[in-house]
């Protein structure tokens, strides 16, 4: 496959802007900034070097969210504090100890700048990155600037069920959905605004150019850049709130360790012609299945012969992400015996599947029948009103 970088795409980004505007504001301040690799120009320059070289700013720190500020880090693993080696410029960790940003980190910032591609799902760390940093900027009396970005899976679907207090975690930090539909200057906004975050923030989002709700990301013109290893491609935000969610269980592959990530529904003890038939006779709302057979390279399934169904979207507008993942559950656990997802041998992932969740009722609810029916109304019941609260901080149409 070739990538092509668009001449002109439809969009431009917070930073783009804040570069046309002569970066204004933040003339003559001393810069924190939090970002990552997908923290670029529409021409694949980094933020980074683009602060460090813009006149009258001085980029003085970096702070790096989970996979690090140059994304060498893999998925999990903590980063450490260093030395950015392109620019000399430290590089404070947010995703090892510390998760939010010290008073000593801040000493010598006089303004914070956000720059992250995130992907619209609740259980992804740079949201919680982005709450925790807005919180820090509060309680040290520090500006906090959010270059704006789109949300890959558009800015209309809303999905899931607000975390419940006990399962409030770093993979589900604030009272949002699981699919939330907004970006993050958006989301920003909303954290402020519904006092979400301990502490309010001083807090200035600069708005894109060019992007509607409607938009996914391949609509934007704007080049994907990974945004974690097993996030290669502009439509897999897509499939990862389809899959992820059942992928914390460990009981069946989702593609990850194979060619498609969270692209996939797999088991060795399942027959994938027949999976696909019965997913496709479900007629789910936008999607269809095709049979797959594959050998994973590595996680789940490594080196064995793995048969499943690869998703597709049909009409993207129609589809229900989040949900598809239970009524995958409920084909297979009556299709194989062999495939328990809430047994002993899975106990050890209950409580990450609950924390992604955000409640363990998702999990009690499904394991009664293994029926998506029963999950369904519990995970669509805070959607209406959170639609309500969010419009309230809509940048764009």
């Amino acid at each position: 496959m070739v990538i092509y970088i668009n001449a002109a795409p439809k969009v431009m980004t917070g930073i783009e802007v804040l570069r046309a505007d002569g970066f204004r504001l933040l003339a003559g301040k001393r810069v924190g900034l939090i970002t990552n690799p997908t923290g670029v120009d529409s021409h694949l320059q980094s933020t980074i070097d683009i602060l460090y070289h813009a006149p009258n700013i001085k980029l003085v720190a970096l702070f790096g969210p989970e996979h690090g500020v140059r994304g060498d880090v893999y998925a999990g693993a903590k980063v450490s504090t260093t030395e950015d080696p392109e620019t000399g410029i430290p590089v404070y960790s947010l995703y090892g100890k510390t998760k939010k940003p010290t008073t000593e980190m801040l000493r010598n910032i006089d303004v914070l700048v956000y720059d992250i591609q995130d992907i619209g799902c609740r259980s992804y760390t740079f949201v919680s990155t982005l709450g925790l940093a807005m919180e820090a900027a509060a309680e040290n009396h520090i500006p906090f600037v959010v270059l704006d970005r789109p949300d890959p899976l558009g800015g209309l679907k809303i999905e899931g069920n607000l975390p419940e207090k006990p399962f409030m975690s770093f993979v589900s930090q604030f009272d949002i959905p699981y699919v939330y539909g907004l970006t993050c200057g958006e989301l920003a906004k909303l954290l402020n605004g519904e006092h979400l975050i301990g502490k309010s923030c001083q807090l200035t989002v600069v708005k894109m150019k060019g992007w509607h709700r409607k938009m996914t990301f391949e609509q934007t013109g704007l080049p994907w850049v990974p945004s974690s290893p097993h996030i290669p491609e502009a439509i897999t935000p897509a499939f990862y709130a389809a899959s992820g969610i059942l992928g914390e269980l460990s009981a069946v592959s989702i593609g990850v360790g194979y060619t498609l990530p969270f692209q996939l529904f797999a088991h060795d003890s399942i027959n994938a012609e027949q999976f696909a038939r019965n997913m496709n006779a479900l007629h789910l709302p936008g999607v269809l299945f095709r049979p797959i057979d594959f050998q994973p390279f590595y996680s789940i399934g490594k080196g064995q012969h793995y048969a499943g169904v690869q998703l597709y979207f049909t009409d993207y507008a129609k589809a229900h992400l989040t949900e598809i993942q239970f009524y995958v559950m409920q084909v297979l656990s009556k299709m194989s015996s062999h495939i328990q997802f809430f047994d002993q041998a899975t106990s050890s992932r209950f409580r990450m599947f609950d924390d992604v969740c955000g409640s363990d009722q998702i999990r009690l609810l499904m394991s009664q029948r293994m029926d998506a029916a029963d999950v369904i109304p519990y995970w669509r019941k805070d959607e209406n009103a959170f639609r309500k609260i969010a419009k309230k901080y809509y940048l764009y149409h």
